[in-house]
C-alpha cells in the first residue's frame, strides 16, 4: 500500500512510520504545520508542532529513507480547532481541542488530501488497535498498554476513516519498548519528552490566552440559591469542578469548600456549590458519531468515559430522536458541557457525543 505517515516529530510517530516501512508499504512522511508563527520554539515538553518538531520529523524520515514533506494546515487548524475552542469557552462549555484536531484535521483534512493524492492509508503513532469484527467490519479497540491508550481521542473516527488508517503501535505492551526500538533504529527522538497541554498554548496559561481573545469582565459568583458569594474577573477562566482561584467573600454555612458547578456566559455568572453537587446522574448530547456500525438496539449497556485518562464507568445508553442519553450506574464527577463522552463495549469503541446537558444527582434544594 501507499501509506502517508503523519510525523509529529515525536518518538511514537517516528516508530510507527518505521514499522510501516518494515511491513513493506510504500511510505511517505508528512509533518503538519499548524501554526504560521514560523519561529515558534518548543518549551520542554509543552506543546507540539513547533519548528523543532518539524526538524525532528525530517531527521527521522531521512533515517528511514522515505520522502518527507511539510503540509501547511495552519488556516484550517485555526478555523476548525482554535476558533472552535474559543467559541466553546465563550459559550460556557469545556472543549477538548485534541478531539477536534483528530476529527477535523488529522483524520478529515489530511486523510482527504492523502486519498486525493493516491495514498491508500494514513499511519499515525496513536496507541489504539484496529480489529475486524465478526461481521467483517473494522472496529476500534483500546491499546494493549492501558497507560498509553488513546482510543478516547480517536472516538470521533468514522467507519470510512478507519478503513484508511493504520495504528502500528497499538499492540505494543509499553512506551518503554517504543523508545528502546527508536534507540536501536538510530532515531534521535528516542528519548524526546512527550508533549502535553494544549499545543497552541505552549506556556500552559489557558486563562491568560483566553482573556486576550474573549476579554475579561467582572461578574458575580453565586451559590445554588442565587445568593452572591463573590466576584470574578471573567467567567471564561472557570471550568466545572474547579476549586482553586474562587476567592469567595462569603464562606459556606457548613464551612466546607465549594466548587464550580456551572458557568453562565450570557450573564457572566459562575455558580458554585458543595462537592456533592458535582455528582452527575445523567448526560446527553445531540452531536454524536458512531465508530463503525451504530448499535442496533435503542437502549444498550456500555461503559462511558468522559476524559482521556478517566476510568470508564458502567452505564446504560439510549438513542433518542435527537441524540444520545447516558445514565451511569454510579454518578459521574465534575462533568462539564462541551466535554466528550466516549462509549465502549469492553475494549471496543462504540462512538462519542459532545455533552450538551447534565443532570445533577443532588437536587438544588438539598
Amino acid at each position: 500500500m501507499r501509506v502517508l505517515a503523519a510525523m509529529s516529530g515525536g518518538v511514537d510517530s517516528a516508530v510507527a512510520a518505521a514499522r510501516a516501512v518494515d511491513a513493506g508499504h510504500d511510505v511517505t512522511g508528512v509533518h503538519l504545520a499548524l501554526s504560521r508563527a514560523g519561529g515558534t520554539l518548543r518549551a520542554g515538553s509543552r506543546g507540539c508542532c513547533t519548528i523543532e518538531d518539524a526538524m525532528d520529523a525530517r531527521r527521522a524520515a531521512d533515517r528511514l529513507g522515505i520522502p518527507f514533506y511539510v503540509w501547511d494546515f495552519s488556516e484550517r487548524f485555526r478555523d476548525d480547532v482554535i476558533e472552535d475552542f474559543v467559541a466553546e469557552y465563550s459559550a460556557g462549555r469545556t472543549p477538548n481541542p485534541c478531539m477536534r484536531c483528530n476529527e477535523r484535521i488529522k483524520f478529515a483534512a489530511v486523510l482527504e488530501k492523502a486519498l486525493d493524492l493516491g495514498f491508500d492509508a494514513v499511519c499515525t503513532g496513536h496507541y489504539a488497535i484496529l480489529r475486524t469484527g465478526l461481521e467483517g467490519a473494522l472496529e476500534l479497540h483500546r491499546a494493549s498498554d492501558a497507560a498509553k491508550d488513546q482510543s478516547y481521542v480517536l472516538g470521533v473516527l468514522t467507519a470510512e476513516q478507519l478503513a484508511h488508517t493504520l495504528f502500528p503501535l497499538g499492540d505494543t505492551p509499553s512506551k518503554a519498548l517504543v523508545r528502546a526500538e527508536a534507540q536501536e533504529r538510530g532515531l534521535t527522538v528516542a528519548h524526546k519528552p512527550d508533549s502535553h497541554d494544549i499545543c497552541f498554548i505552549p506556556d500552559g496559561d489557558t486563562r491568560g490566552w483566553l482573556a486576550d481573545r474573549v476579554g475579561a469582565a467582572e461578574g458575580e459568583i453565586v451559590d445554588r440559591t442565587g445568593a452572591v458569594v463573590g466576584t470574578h474577573e471573567g467567567a471564561h477562566a472557570f471550568t466545572v469542578g474547579q476549586r482553586r482561584g474562587l476567592a469567595l467573600g462569603v464562606p459556606a454555612a457548613d464551612g466546607k469548600p465549594r466548587f464550580v458547578l456551572e458557568v453562565r456566559p450570557v450573564s457572566n455568572t459562575v455558580v458554585v456549590g458543595p462537592k456533592e453537587a458535582l455528582a452527575i446522574a445523567e448526560i446527553s448530547g445531540e452531536r454524536f458519531t458512531w465508530v463503525g456500525a451504530a448499535p442496533t438496539a435503542s437502549e444498550f449497556a456500555c461503559h462511558v468515559q468522559i476524559r482521556a485518562h478517566a476510568d470508564p464507568v458502567p452505564a446504560t445508553a439510549r438513542r433518542t430522536a435527537s441524540g444520545v442519553e447516558v445514565v451511569p450506574d454510579e454518578p459521574l464527577s465534575g462533568v462539564a458541557p462541551g466535554q466528550t463522552a466516549v462509549l465502549y463495549a469492553g475494549t471496543r469503541v462504540l462512538g462519542q457525543f459532545t455533552i450538551d446537558r447534565t443532570v445533577s444527582a443532588v437536587p438544588a434544594g438539598v
